[in-house]
């Protein structure tokens, strides 16, 4: 166990035993459970009875208290305090404090979240009842730029748009299948939440950030008013600017390379075999790298209700949100025509005749006992700077109409209809590359996981460098969303009620690519490349002097375009496209309960979901270099139990149980319908590697026991375990000699291969592995109102999550296990506050695992986070943040391990960045 986590145990630990000395305190052991309410809460029965004003932080952890034990299902929540005071910038970083929950970060900002260690594509996330569908990228391509899932990304909206987070972790009837980790509900203001009349928030912030020293600024608006509960419209308005700059030293991962055109003389006989066998494993790339971004964010919310009787309440939300990206990513790597290591010779094209290249010198090495070099100085190999531009932009619009009628005393009609449309676009990514030449010493021994370059030629010379290669990518994604759904509630008895509904949802992805590489290519090929001063890089080049260990020069895209008379243009990818269609038509019934057992009130809910899908999934196949459209269809469909109970054990304790079937659907580039389709007439062979449309949805079987205790304030103790047996998660797999018919692809799409033909070799995603996750979770919160004055001011939130899981594949007949990819084994959370009517602070600490991903993983993290207050009116708060105070480094490794051998599992750097740290001071007006 480590040093991060044992001191998180120990506040935890602490933290009961504060509780239970709360608990025994004489004044406070009579104090029957309290109701948190909107504006106030009242301390223990005293001889002067004395009301106390519950403000900031504290009243939001009491709000967020009540909804979770007043809930039927596992859940926890997370509530604004007033007016655009949502008690974090981020609501990726307000969710971290939750028990059972991970982030990453981009930029230093929260982006993904993972719910009971499965991933963002596991946690389904709704925007007012509707689910809700948007992603921005990572500038990273190890991190899955660009990507296309089922994923939300929470720096999406700025945290000011929002009042209420709650997260469902068991499931019951009547949500909507899916989300197997959980469901995140996000919740924008209402007029109705207000008191009549006219009410308004402003709140301005300024910061900035360690990396970049940018003049950072974040705005918002709201106003709302109520007309005596009749009539109401509210109005709230986010905008915000700031720089990000990841920087560090970065890899293209690990690999092999025979040192057979390179001087190993130097050597020492035995590592100059090794050399030359090629057993040496050495990183590709060993660069110095920097992701910058310039960042717009833009939300509006609005929100109209209208109550024309007493009875029926209309509200229409709509919300557009806006977030743009313009980036430079800037590398200084080593980069060859093959293997990219430091034996690299002069890449593909580069217009040097091989008889005046140099060959690469190996004057020195050290290694590790898995042959993984550490060390090496090397005189003549090949150098390349990457220069990229690119502009990311997001948009999201959503219209919901909700209607709440109250039929009768026993009778409620609900439901909304809705839609949303996210588009996500790359209008421009694209790449400068020039080539150089030198000696490089290269050091890990340091550091494993962040090199230390040594370069022995000036790279802020221009005369040392020569143009390489251009490329141009563009990229264009949509995804919509249709919802409509009906519920019906039925009080038959104050204990006893009946609920049911029906629900559509329609969802739709797709997107292109266009690509258009090697726009100089040309220049080397026609031999015209060294008859001119085209090769030089005088004309464009500038010094980029922003990294902290090393400057280096780059290229200006615009005067480097002018200078060859390049217009940028590019060519449809068509057999990267795409799009996925899925149709639900879903109804539920549910039975909620109010009963006793042994005495002791009761509570809960029973219920069956059933569900239809029709997946159509459409692309392009390429067919002997054709390329020819595919469109296949498919039709699942199921039913779901749930049970959720709930024993009030006493007045301040309960008990949850809970019990239920869910479903997960796959990915949607495991649904793609693109692929190849090779039939080699010579040797009779037909080949097909392609998406699958027909694969299962994900299920589970999952189940829930905690217990709750309550007492004071905020104060509560709870502690729970879970299990999920999840079956036919997807892997990638090869068969051979099948059926061109088990392929599911049309006929016609080669000459001569019929539904009878034999596919020699089938690669395509299936339902494979079963995984077993089991998890603990301990979570407190309290005011340390015991301690003497000042000290009672004190408070703390307090949490930890355990998480076990075994993936079970079968191949061939034999079980193999291993780890679930993106899982942390331990997460854990603590918040230390201060707070008195006027003014008040807290620090948060988020501690995060290693975890696992194909092909290597990310290192454990913890990131502190404080926020400070001061109340200087009634109406007026001045606020301070800071996010990211020790500039946690991001590390992510790769594992290699060439031909089985003893490097196998090796852990080697693959990303090592920090982001900054970022300030921001503010002030929030209320009226």
């Amino acid at each position: 166990m480590s040093v991060s986590q044992k001191t998180l145990l120990a506040g935890v630990a602490c933290g009961v035993l504060s509780l239970s000395l709360i608990h025994a305190a004489p004044a406070l052991a009579q104090t029957p459970a309290l109701t948190q309410t909107e504006d106030a809460a009242k301390e223990s029965p005293a001889a002067d009875t004395e009301e106390v004003v519950v403000r900031g932080f504290r009243k939001s952890l009491g709000q967020a208290r009540a909804l979770k034990r007043n809930s039927d299902i596992v859940s926890d929540v997370i509530v604004a305090e007033d007016m655009a005071k949502f008690p974090d910038l981020n609501l990726a970083e307000s969710l971290q404090r939750l028990p059972g929950v991970a982030i990453n970060r981009e930029g230093g900002e929260g982006r993904r979240v993972s719910l009971r260690g499965l991933g963002p594509d596991f946690t389904r996330v709704q925007l007012n009842g509707m689910e809700v569908l948007g992603n921005v990228d990572s500038p990273m391509d190890s991190r899955g730029q660009t990507s296309r899932d089922r994923a939300f990304d929470f720096n999406l909206f700025a945290s000011d748009l929002f009042n209420k987070v709650d997260v469902k972790k068991s499931f019951s009837a009547e949500q909507d299948e899916g989300g197997m980790a959980g469901t995140v509900g996000l919740y924008t203001a209402k007029p109705f939440d207000y008191k009549p009349g006219l009410k308004g928030a402003f709140s301005l912030q300024g910061g900035t950030n360690s990396n970049t020293e940018d003049f950072q600024k974040r705005g918002a608006a709201m106003l709302s008013y109520n007309h005596d509960g009749k009539f109401g419209a509210l109005i709230s308005v986010a905008y915000g600017e700031r720089q990000t700059q990841e920087q560090g030293y970065n890899t293209y991962g690990a690999g092999n390379q025979k040192a057979l055109a390179a001087n190993v003389s130097k050597l020492s006989a035995a590592d100059q075999a090794l050399a030359t066998a090629g057993l040496l494993v050495f990183q590709r790339g060993n660069r110095l790298s920097v992701w910058g971004s310039d960042q717009t964010r833009l939300g509006i919310t609005t929100a109209l209700q209208w109550r024309p009787v007493e009875s029926l309440t209309l509200t229409l939300d709509a919300l557009h949100g806006e977030f743009t990206n313009k980036r430079d990513e800037l590398h200084l790597a080593t980069r060859a025509s093959v293997g990219s290591t430091v034996l690299g010779t002069a890449m593909t094209h580069s217009g040097i005749p091989a008889s005046a290249q140099k060959a690469p010198s190996l004057n020195s090495i050290q290694y590790d006992p898995y042959y993984s070099v550490l060390y090496a100085d090397v005189d003549n190999t090949v150098f390349a700077t990457e220069t990229r531009r690119q502009k990311a932009e997001n948009t999201f619009d959503q219209v919901v109409l909700t209607a709440n009628w109250q039929v009768s005393d026993s009778l409620n009609l609900n439901g909304h209809i809705g839609k949303e449309k996210s588009t996500y676009d790359l209008p421009y990514s694209d790449k400068f590359y020039m080539e150089a030449f030198g000696g490089l010493i290269t050091d890990y021994t340091q550091d494993a996981f962040y090199g230390r370059n040594t370069y022995k030629w000036d790279t802020t010379d221009p005369n040392n460098y020569r143009a390489h290669e251009i490329d141009f990518f563009s990229s264009y994604q949509t995804t919509e969303l249709e919802n409509a759904e009906l519920n019906a509630v039925y009080a038959y008895s104050d204990n006893l009620t009946f609920k049911g509904g029906l629900s559509y949802r329609s969802f739709a992805n797709s997107g292109r690519q266009y690509t258009n590489d090697d726009l100089l290519k040309a220049e080397w090929e026609n031999g015209t490349w060294g008859t001119r001063p085209d090769d030089k890089v005088n004309s464009y080049y500038k010094l980029f002097t922003g990294h902290k260990d090393q400057s280096w020069v780059i290229a200006d895209f615009d005067k480097a375009l002018n200078y060859y008379g390049v217009t940028r243009t590019v060519n449809w990818v068509r057999n990267a496209d795409y799009s996925v269609t899925e149709d639900t038509n879903a109804a539920y019934a549910q039975i909620d309960f109010k009963s006793t057992l042994g005495g002791r009130p009761v509570r809960g809910n029973v219920g069956l979901r059933g569900y239809e899908t029709e997946l159509t999934s459409e692309g392009f196949m390429s067919v002997n270099g054709t390329t020819k459209p595919v469109t296949t269809s498919k039709t699942y469909s199921g039913t779901l139990p749930a049970f959720n109970l709930v024993v009030e054990a006493s007045d301040n304790v309960q008990v949850r149980l809970a019990a239920s079937q869910n479903l997960n659907r796959p990915s949607l580039t495991a649904y793609a319908m693109n692929g190849t389709v090779s039939n080699d007439t010579t040797t009779n062979t037909i080949t097909v590697s392609t998406g699958n449309p027909n694969l299962e949805p994900y299920t589970s079987d999952e189940y829930d026991l905690g217990v709750e205790w309550y007492f004071g304030r905020v104060g509560m103790v709870t502690g729970g375990v879970f299990h999920k047996d999840i079956d036919n998660l997807v892997v990638s797999k090869k068969v051979t000699n099948v059926s061109y018919a088990s392929t599911g692809l049309p006929e016609g799409l080669s000459t001569g291969v019929t539904a009878n033909s034999t596919v020699n070799e089938y690669t395509r995603p299936i339902n494979l592995n079963n995984v077993k996750l089991t998890g603990f979770e301990l979570s407190g919160q309290t005011d340390f109102v015991f301690l003497p004055a000042p000290f009672n001011n004190l408070g703390m939130v307090a949490n930890v999550t355990f998480i076990d899981t075994t993936t079970i594949n079968s191949v061939q007949g034999v079980d193999v296990k291993g780890p679930l990819w993106g899982v942390s084994d331990v997460n854990h959370n603590l918040t230390i506050y201060y707070e008195t009517a006027k003014w008040g602070a807290r620090v948060s600490e988020n501690f995060r695992s290693d975890y696992p991903i194909d092909g290597g993983g990310f290192a454990s993290t913890t990131y502190v986070d404080a926020a400070a207050f001061w109340q200087v009116t009634s109406s007026l708060r001045l606020t301070l943040d800071g996010i990211n105070l020790t500039d946690e480094k991001e590390i992510q490794y790769n594992s290699f391990w060439p031909g089985g051998n003893a490097a196998r599992g090796a852990k080697r750097l693959w990303n090592t960045t920090t982001s900054g740290r970022t300030v921001f001071v503010g002030l929030n007006w209320q009226f």
